[in-house]
């Protein structure tokens, strides 16, 4: 009898569905769910798995993941196989690796290095969402989902440079879209804090929003702005998809500034504005207060023009140097939500150069204070030293905005996990175990088949699968099975790289992926197309 044939005696199943656990036995045959219920005795098949004392859930669904070169080159990936991943949705904030050519990827990775750093072997023979997922489908440790970048399109069609595209540049953007539509991407992301899409203007959005909507798929943008004009960008991604009817998910929606603590209310009367004008809306956040990305981000975009060495060029540049410092100080830079650098909130994440391991996990005042220098000066000296391949984690929250909108019926789950650097931030591996271990079991703020809906349920609605997401007959088995007791997350900010505990078994189409808490050597997960 096959692996992938097996039966599960008398666990707690949550479905998926959003109500509450029932305690059942559960068959499957040749990696997909034959029968939920009390199977009798003698018509058990495969091995016999004993649930009684955990609970089975559909495998988990991570909206938001920057997973993009990791499933390809740590076959182990155990920031997601170990809690109970099964699927990671890629091609996040508007920036990946396809479509791409020989020029554009190059620069894609000098600019991503923060995200996803550059592994050495890689076989860089993809250019194109579908040769991106075939490669996938070599064998993975999860199942991934792919969302077009808007920022790669762009740069493909006119490269790193500021300005409106063209009549001409926009059809090319809007070919590529729909190719990448037709390869199996599920939607469109934005980074628009991100160059070159910040250089975009909204009709641009709308157009490519609008391919995408003809395919059923969604927008998910990192919007403008998540500072002091968070709900007026908030505003701009819900009138885009109303003029593109394209539904729209909300990529990380924290509401940190200071400007809207324990006002998550104004966030939603927008929503319902929108959906009462017929547009479908979801969002996703992580658990934690703290958000993370490539240090050279905060970066005004007139700087960061023409890619990372005309970047690096310009501000070694005197006069340009000093007009950075003016905005990054003063008057607010476009790549830092507007506003002024906080730079006691910004902790050096990672570095590729060894004489800097000594600033990792350090706040940039401390680092200054360190070598002697003014902070701004040590940004920018920094940034340049490292060739623009730093990453950082920001300190900015709100906890009771957190916990409001992880409350609202469309929430789901992203853990936004950035894998690489010296000490990245630990939401890659404890999103989804810190959701059910401290908001759902000991905080109470969600109930547990709340949590595992935002998880499993909701996450495959939108991405309009049907054959994944439920723990429903002829579903396919992907699935977790912990304990709901001891569920926890044990990743911090200054050891971020620590399993999650509590997972006992994980399956991808019934292969086991992780079995008695231990990752196995098997990689069941595939390129996961769009149908229709």
């Amino acid at each position: 009898m096959s692996e992938n044939t097996f039966t599960i005696r008398g666990a707690q199943i949550i479905d998926g569905t959003d109500t509450p656990a029932l305690r059942q036995d559960l068959l499957v045959t040749n990696g997909i769910i034959a029968e939920v219920g009390s199977i009798l005795r003698g018509a058990e098949q495969g091995k016999v798995i004993d649930g009684s004392d955990l609970t089975l859930a559909p495998g988990f669904i991570d909206m938001h993941a920057h997973s993009d070169l990791a499933v390809l080159t740590d076959k182990q990936h155990l920031a997601k196989v170990t809690q109970g991943v099964t699927l990671e949705v890629v091609g996040q904030d508007g920036l990946s690796y396809v479509p791409s050519n020989p020029e554009t990827l190059l620069e894609l990775r000098e600019q991503l290095f923060g995200w996803n750093s550059d592994p050495k072997g890689l076989d860089w023979n993809f250019h194109t969402v579908g040769e991106y997922l075939a490669r996938v489908d070599q064998g993975s440790a999860v199942n991934i989902a792919y969302l077009i970048p808007h920022g790669s399109v762009r740069m493909l069609v006119r490269g790193n440079e500021p300005g409106h595209a063209s009549a001409d540049e926009l059809a090319a953007m809007k070919r590529l879209t729909r190719q990448g539509m037709e390869q199996g991407a599920f939607g469109l992301s934005a980074g628009l804090t991100y160059t070159p899409a910040m250089y975009a203007n909204d009709d641009e959005i709308v157009q490519l929003c609008k391919v995408v909507a003809q395919f059923g798929g969604f927008y998910a943008p990192h919007h403008r702005n998540y500072g002091a004009k968070f709900l007026d960008a908030v505003v701009e991604c819900l009138d885009i998809a109303k003029l593109s009817k394209s539904p729209l998910h909300l990529t990380h929606c924290h509401m940190s500034h200071s400007n809207f603590h324990g006002k998550t209310d104004l966030l939603f009367e927008q929503i319902q504005n929108a959906e009462k004008q017929g547009v479908d809306v979801t969002l996703d956040t992580y658990p934690y207060l703290a958000g993370s990305t490539y240090l050279h981000a905060l970066l005004p975009s007139w700087v960061q023009a023409g890619g990372s060495k005309e970047t690096i060029k310009r501000l070694a540049v005197m006069d340009n140097r000093l007009k950075v410092i003016y905005e990054l100080t003063i008057s607010g830079s476009d790549g830092n939500q507007g506003g002024v650098v906080n730079w006691p909130a910004i902790n050096i994440a990672g570095v590729e150069k060894p004489h800097n391991l000594k600033f990792v996990g350090m706040d940039l005042v401390s680092a200054a204070k360190l070598v002697d220098k003014k902070v701004e000066d040590f940004y920018l000296d920094f940034i340049i030293n490292e060739e623009l391949k730093a990453s950082c984690v920001i300190f900015a929250g709100h906890e009771p905005n957190v916990r409001a909108i992880m409350q609202d019926s469309r929430h789901m789950v992203g853990s936004d996990g950035i894998l690489t650097g010296n000490r990245p931030h630990p939401r890659g591996f404890g999103t989804f175990a810190r959701y059910l271990g401290v908001y759902a079991r000991e905080e109470k703020v969600l109930t547990m088949h709340g949590a595992i809906a935002r998880m499993t349920g909701r996450p495959a609605k939108r991405l309009g699968l049907t054959d994944r997401g439920f723990i429903k007959v002829g579903m396919k088995a992907d699935m977790v099975l912990f304990d709901d007791q001891s569920v926890m997350d044990r990743a911090t900010y200054e050891t971020p790289r620590l399993p999650a505990t509590g997972f006992e078994m994980v399956w991808i189409s019934g292969i086991a992926t992780l079995k008695q808490g231990q990752r196995t050597q098997a990689t069941p997960g595939v390129g996961v197309r769009k149908i229709g």
